[in-house]
């Protein structure tokens, strides 16, 4: 058992582990802090909320009065209500074609604003938006009665870069439709389908303008949901701002780890902290947390702490939590990737 200041990392030879990912053998150990045992804790009341909410219990899911008054995202991206509807409705839609190169337009088309409604109103003028019927002008014109209408196109989930500097068209979305047509154009399927690593495939995608690191792996994240590509979730981690944030509040000193290594040791040491703080995590239908959970609880705790660790401010300067817990009644029936084999347990296990 390890104490709550420090962890000592066990050695291990200097070569890559099997997700690619360097762990090196001299370490410093590295410091915790509160937050550290906060993270493991939040990841369990986390899935325990959703849990309850896949089993239609009533409100409140939780005691703990943060979760119940500030929105958080689930434990795992997948789980969350958008990327549920991306992988349902966008990618495997059996009304949809399956081809490789249509299936990353639809993928692209949705992602760039990342809302739901407004994918839903551009199927109100195009049912099954292909890219082989695609049209710039039609496309342009329903988002530009949108923002005219005072309509919200994009999420609030990430700051999409206009692509002006780029592309050169005023309105940001125009400058998106137009980088859709660069990405799909340039047969960037079929180089992504060439990928043998994760890494290569997110240089695949990190090349296209207005696409910095975090961007670009969020989408990849999304894009491997698809039969497009299919590397392991825990092959390949790039950590945005918020979960930096997280890092640097539950780690006094990292003791020679980068933000990569930080991310990596929670996902390998899970089962362990989990037992080590007597903490009944369910995991999802038997997929433990991937790199990129692990890399969004980070995130997520950096929230968290801001109202239970006050005093900790780690390198972020917020203080307050934004966003409220609102609860969206309408139901999600869970479906993941069928390449990850869970389907059939949820179908066993949902009353």
């Amino acid at each position: 058992m390890f104490s709550q200041k420090e962890i000592k990392f066990e050695k291990e030879r200097k070569k890559p582990s099997s997700s690619g990912i360097h762990i090196h053998n001299v370490l410093s150990p590295a410091k915790v802090t509160e937050v550290y045992d906060s993270y493991w804790k939040f990841a369990a009341l986390r899935q325990e909320v959703f849990f309850k909410r896949v089993d239609a219990n009533p409100l409140p899911w939780t005691d703990d009065v943060i979760l119940n008054n500030y929105k958080f995202t689930n434990a795992y991206r997948a789980a969350d209500r958008v990327s549920q509807y991306l992988i349902k409705e966008v990618i495997y839609n059996p009304k949809y074609p399956d081809s490789p190169k249509e299936t990353l337009f639809r993928i692209l088309l949705f992602k760039l604003f990342n809302k739901i409604e407004t994918w839903e109103l551009l199927l109100s003028e195009f049912d099954v938006p292909t890219f082989e019927d695609y049209n710039f002008e039609a496309y342009d014109k329903i988002l530009h009665q949108a923002m005219a209408a005072k309509e919200k196109i994009y999420s609030a989930a990430y700051i999409m870069p206009s692509g002006g500097s780029y592309f050169g068209y005023q309105k940001k979305h125009t400058n998106h439709l137009k980088l859709i047509e660069m990405i799909i154009e340039e047969e960037t399927h079929e180089s992504l389908m060439s990928a043998k690593t994760m890494q290569q495939a997110f240089e695949v995608v990190k090349r296209f303008p207005g696409l910095g690191d975090f961007l670009a792996y969020q989408f990849l994240i999304d894009i491997n949901y698809s039969n497009i590509i299919d590397f392991s979730e825990s092959s390949f981690v790039v950590p945005g701002p918020g979960a930096r944030g997280g890092i640097s509040k539950c780690f006094a000193d990292l003791g020679g780890l980068n933000y990569v290594e930080a991310i990596k040791l929670m996902t390998d040491r899970q089962h362990k902290e989990f037992e080590r703080l007597d903490l009944d995590f369910k995991n999802l239908w038997g997929r433990d947390l991937q790199l990129i959970d692990c890399q969004n609880l980070f995130c997520e705790v950096d929230k968290y702490a801001r109202v239970k660790h006050p005093d900790i401010k780690g390198n972020s300067d917020r203080i307050k939590i934004k966003q409220k817990f609102k609860g969206n009644p309408k139901p999600i029936n869970y479906w993941f990737p069928p390449k990850w084999g869970i389907n059939d347990k949820i179908a066993k296990n949902i009353k």
